[in-house]
């Protein structure tokens, strides 16, 4: 036990667990890195009676080697800290060659990657915090979170899922959404709009990024997007602290944590589960032209980060950097960090963001057997945990029903949302590919024990066009984005039904009602899981922009008022269809249809032409069977409807083609005749009774 001029009693500390924890005599650091020849504890006490800093900066503790370090971590203990509010970080240093792939500066105080509370700046989007530096920081005072004696998890099977995605922070930021000021674009916020959910009918919500990330990347040097903020949050810092700016009110951690688990709470009580969309693949410190150094690549770059032959930065994620995944301790720090948001805050499951690079090797080729992705579908803490893979990268590893799985990780199904696409807006030739998608692309996924549900249908999401956007683009718009239109996808498979953007024309918004509609009706009807966006439920539109990350305006923001102008119509539709889906197991199969579960009432696969198709799910023994017909020609079509099953006649449930509420009749209609005049551009669902 030695002691510092700060009159801290030190001593050697534990190797283990990495981060901060509370030991007998103190509290315990413990830092990984390999290739650092130094390193020192930085400390920062909070004034007696107050939560600011104490104004002499930062206490330096430095670790002797032969004292501090076990193998390649280093660690100390400290006696008689503060229980809360003391920020820490660490000063690194080891070989100074870039050419070996080392990053050390010592200048920089650094970010522990295990912190499990992070300080940064205390407003969102405030660019006058835009330097503000990251601290790890921790809380051992207060009281364990209480679930509750009644609390319970909603462990809703996969097959039942019906997936919301959405942005925690535009979802109440509008002044529209009603909430108090202090709450709006928080996970306090989000609370208050759980009766939304319900009235909507899904049961998972899927949050795009929560860990604790760097809206203000853009802005930190003169370059053509310095005017936006990252509001979508694809900028991780740190893998175990919830996004602090997501709190309400200054942006306190402890706040957040408590919030955050105050949120998923709520969502259980309610019925719905949380699925974190999580961004393993890079981190926020950029590239080596323009660095930006708060953590991993000061501590151990060529552990954290893959490196091409010439120990340059690989860039398989498109933001510059690529994190080592498959490396042991790269590895172990995913899965820590998994664990962590299942043990600590309770969430359901993740959606992995470009999850071919966590099938990639050290030196970034393709691994058939990957250790990352075999240890998450074995792992027993993650055994309850839905995980979903977004099965492509920019480096070109397109694993769309070739992620993998062992059988347990389902995909985002990219091809379900291009087929499908094109089918509805009438493209040549897609008659097939959009039969084989509704019926839940056994030729992706119809391999060893995989199901249905394991692959994620959906036609929208975050990135590209929303749905109204879909029908009203031909062409992105991006020019708001500060890169001459350059950015974002250019093959959206949309059609903006005869104008580009916004018109007043009675025939075009027609067409594009019914549209959104088809979509949404074929997203509810197909085998597999069902993914849509926050705001397609009243058509929200980002003028044409399929990029729209850096914008924290209503661009983005969810608008309340438009959702009240849709409730009786386009929303009424959107969720009596996804309440439709709920109460109706052939829609929602657990294994892939047989020859008796579902009647083609086609012989006209061959015919390129052909955009017509119709189709009866059987229901067996109850005799409820389901018959869809989808019309993607530009003229009416008589379809011959099938006889009901015995004893049975046909109801008409919905047809898109009808305004509201006819559009949607869920006890059916009855008096449907031997044939049915399907209207152009239109589907049509009918329920035997």
């Amino acid at each position: 036990m030695t002691e510092t001029k700060q009159s801290f009693k030190v001593s050697s500390g534990e190797v283990s667990p990495l981060g901060v924890s509370q030991v007998d005599n103190g509290i315990n650091f413990a830092l990984f890195s390999q290739n650092a020849t130094s390193v020192t504890l930085c400390l920062s006490l909070p004034q007696s009676g107050k939560d600011d800093l104490i104004d002499d900066g930062m206490i330096e503790l430095v670790l002797d080697p032969s004292v501090n370090k076990t193998g390649d971590t280093w660690h100390i203990c400290v006696e008689d800290l503060p229980l809360n509010n003391v920020l820490y970080g660490y000063l690194v240093d080891g070989p100074g060659e870039w050419q070996q792939g080392h990053r050390f500066d010592s200048s920089i105080v650094l970010l522990d990657p295990y912190a499990k509370l992070v300080k940064g700046r205390s407003s969102f989007g405030d660019s006058s915090q835009k330097f503000a530096q990251f601290y790890g920081t921790y809380d051992f005072e207060s009281s364990p979170f209480n679930w509750g004696d009644d609390y319970k998890f909603p462990n809703i099977p996969e097959k039942d899922l019906v997936i919301y995605e959405m942005n925690v922070r535009a979802f109440t930021a509008d002044e529209s959404s009603g909430v108090d000021p202090a709450i709006g674009g928080s996970y306090l916020g989000l609370i208050e709009k759980i009766p939304h959910f319900q009235d909507l009918g899904i049961n998972a919500v899927e949050l795009l990024p929560v860990f604790e990330f760097d809206e203000l990347e853009l802005q930190r040097r003169p370059n053509p997007r310095d005017h936006m903020v990252n509001t979508w949050g694809y900028s991780t810092v740190n893998f175990f602290a919830p996004m602090s700016r997501y709190a309400s009110g200054e942006g306190d951690p402890a706040k957040a944590s408590k919030e955050f688990k105050e949120m998923v709470k709520a969502l259980h009580s309610a019925g719905i589960e949380i699925i974190l969309d999580v961004v393993y693949n890079h981190t926020n410190e950029a590239d080596d032209k323009y660095p930006y150094t708060t953590s991993f690549r000061g501590i151990d770059n060529k552990v954290y980060y893959m490196l091409d032959p010439n120990n340059q930065l690989l860039n398989f994620s498109g933001c510059g950097n690529t994190l080592n995944c498959n490396h042991p301790v790269v590895m172990e720090l995913i899965l820590d960090s998994l664990r962590h948001w299942v043990t600590e805050y309770h969430v359901d499951g993740f959606r992995f963001d470009l999850a071919s690079v966590l099938c990639r090797a050290t030196d970034g080729s393709p691994l058939s057997a990957p250790p990352l992705i075999r240890a998450i579908a074995k792992d027993s803490v993650l055994s309850r945990c839905k995980i979903i893979a977004e099965p492509w990268d920019c480096g070109g590893l397109y694993l769309v029903g070739k992620f993998p799985n062992w059988d347990r990780w389902a995909e985002w199904n990219g091809m379900y949302r291009d087929d499908v696409r094109r089918f509805i807006k009438g493209d040549s030739g897609m008659k097939g590919s959009f039969a084989t998608r509704v019926s839940g692309s056994s030729d992706l996924y119809q391999v060893y024990q995989r199901k249905p549900y394991h692959g994620v249908n959906f036609v929208i999401a975050h990135d590209g066009f929303t749905l109204r956007d879909l029908v009203s683009y031909n062409f992105k718009h991006n020019e708001a984005n500060g890169e001459g239109g350059n950015d974002g996808c250019n093959d959206n498979h949309s059609w903006n039904c005869g104008f580009e953007g916004e018109t007043d024309d009675a025939h075009i918004k027609s067409l594009r009602t019914r549209q959104m509609k088809n979509f949404h009706l074929a997203l509810m009807i197909s085998q597999g899981t069902p993914m849509m966006l926050m705001g397609d439920e009243y058509g929200h539109t980002r003028y044409g922009n399929n990029n729209s990350y850096g914008h924290d305006t209503a661009l983005n923001n969810f608008q309340w008022k438009e959702l009240d102008a849709k409730k009786q119509n386009h929303f009424r539709f959107f969720s009596e269809m996804i309440k439709f889906r709920h109460s109706h197991h052939v829609l929602k199969h657990e294994n892939f249809l047989t020859q008796g579960e579902i009647t083609w009432h086609e012989d006209n696969w061959d015919n390129t032409e052909s955009k017509f198709l119709a189709f009866t799910l059987h229901d067996g023994v109850g005799g409820r069977d389901i018959y869809v017909a989808f019309n993607a020609h530009d003229y009416f079509v008589k379809a011959l409807i099938p006889q009901p099953p015995p004893g049975k006649q046909w109801f008409r449930v919905a047809d898109t083609n009808l305004g509201s509420p006819d559009d949607f009749v869920s006890e059916g209609v009855a008096g449907v005749a031997d044939t049915y005049n399907v209207a152009p551009f239109s589907s049509i669902l009918l329920q035997s009774k």
